[in-house]
């Protein structure tokens, strides 16, 4: 059975999508009273909340995801994978399978595969650490399941 849900980059989206997101986060975190005050905040009508709350989630937390496969252009030099490889295993991240190409002018195709129901950190912000790490030129999600 196909997933009903899918992964789209927010800047091709309407902005009203975010602005329930950002309610939502106002009314977890306490910031409002109310849903009347969060959605007079952002500028969006209640009824506009009331028709997305329940459909519009950031990455981490409308995927129930248990495996990602995260591609990766690194650079050929010596501990690049394995720091990736640490940083999965620390934030509790199961490596199910690499492949890696043969580096092509010092860069290397890499993609993983890991388990992540057990994770600490959402994956928006493992992906983050990727991006930020030396020796790391790209980082893209790839599949979601």
């Amino acid at each position: 059975m196909e997933s009903k849900f899918l992964v789209i980059d927010k800047e091709i989206l309407p902005e009203v999508f975010e602005k329930v997101i950002i309610v939502k986060d106002m009314l977890k975190r306490n910031e409002v009273k109310g849903i009347t005050e969060a959605v007079r905040k952002v500028g969006i009508s209640r009824s506009t909340y009331y028709k997305y709350k329940d459909h519009v989630f950031r990455l981490a937390q409308g995927a129930k995801a248990k495996r990602v496969t995260i591609r990766f252009l690194l650079k050929h030099e010596m501990g690049v994978l394995s720091n990736i490889l640490e940083e999965m295993a620390k934030d509790k991240g199961n490596i199910l399978t690499i492949n890696q190409d043969s580096p092509i002018n010092n860069i290397a195709n890499v993609s993983i595969t890991f388990d992540i129901s057990n994770m600490d950190k959402s994956l928006n912000d493992i992906i983050k650490n990727f991006e930020n790490m030396k020796g790391v030129e790209e980082v893209e999600l790839i599949a979601m399941e």
